[in-house]
């Protein structure tokens, strides 16, 4: 297992095991890592000790972060990180595609895709001369392969790099030396590109509900037709919508793991409180 993968098990086996308050060395012993070790080992990662992770993805936190009514609107686009934690000077610029690239499928684009691991797992980046289209956690190389031409059945995908990954993984590994704007070219509706670009505004180490993106948009009935719309995201972190909970305070599903969902609300948590 890699260090993600650890920690995710201890994450998954904390959620099952929530009201038995589970030890260090419990869940030491789930990750095959000696106490010492996986203290230290968690530390890294979170920046913080398994017990008070344990609170940032608590039901109570994320009902502390709701009541703090922080203004979608007034963040402004605090989209990227800054030193250590905090979200900062990253501007992302959404391009939809064109009708006829939206209705064709991609006729007429070249994709080029590559992997690469980042702290939540494995990752698969894909753009085209314009920006990036997809980016999503996989742990099959073929399977995620398979779901790019899945999504864009006429254009060419290949596997190579260009800027457009480069600028990301600089962003994702904080190499923050001359960091170009990050410019995404994404397929969707009218409606899902106001829902992501909304998104957008949610700073870093803070969460909003389905709700509160409806009233953004002005619609204040459609929180279901929100929640749809952020399911179908397709670049993950980088438009977060796993900042996105239910109003109740729980974390609600996520597309590529609940799990995962909450180790990341988690460490942003962490970062972001530590400083």
């Amino acid at each position: 297992m890699n260090d993600y993968e650890r920690i995710s098990k201890a994450i998954a086996h904390i959620e099952t095991n929530y009201r038995a308050q589970p030890s260090l060395e419990e869940l030491a012993k789930e990750v095959f890592l000696s106490p010492f070790h996986f203290q230290r080992l968690f530390k890294e990662w979170a920046g913080v000790s398994p017990k008070k992770f344990l609170q940032y993805i608590s039901l109570q936190h994320a009902k502390n972060l709701l009541q703090q009514q922080v203004s979608i609107a007034e963040a402004s686009y605090e989209t990227g990180l800054s030193g250590t934690s905090r979200l900062h000077d990253l501007f992302i610029t959404i391009e939809g595609m064109t009708p006829g690239e939206y209705k064709n499928g991609g006729q007429g684009l070249t994709i080029v895709y590559e992997f690469a691991q980042i702290p939540f797992g494995e990752i698969i980046i894909a753009s085209t001369v314009k920006g990036i289209c997809n980016l999503f956690f996989t742990d099959d190389h073929n399977i995620a392969v398979e779901e790019l031409k899945n999504q864009w059945p006429n254009a060419v995908i290949k596997a190579s790099k260009d800027r457009h990954q480069e600028n990301i993984l600089q962003f994702l590994n904080k190499e923050w030396n001359n960091l170009a704007e990050i410019k995404l070219h994404l397929k969707g509706t009218e409606f899902q590109l106001k829902v992501w670009e909304a998104l957008l505004s949610i700073p870093f180490g803070h969460l909003s509900t389905y709700a509160s993106i409806a009233g953004i948009l002005d619609k204040p009935g459609a929180a279901r037709a929100v929640g749809t719309a952020i399911g179908d995201n397709p670049v993950a972190l980088l438009i977060p919508c796993h900042r996105v909970i239910r109003s109740t305070g729980f974390f609600g599903d996520y597309h590529w793991g609940s799990v995962r969902k909450k180790a990341i609300i988690g460490w942003e948590s962490a970062k972001i409180l530590a400083e």
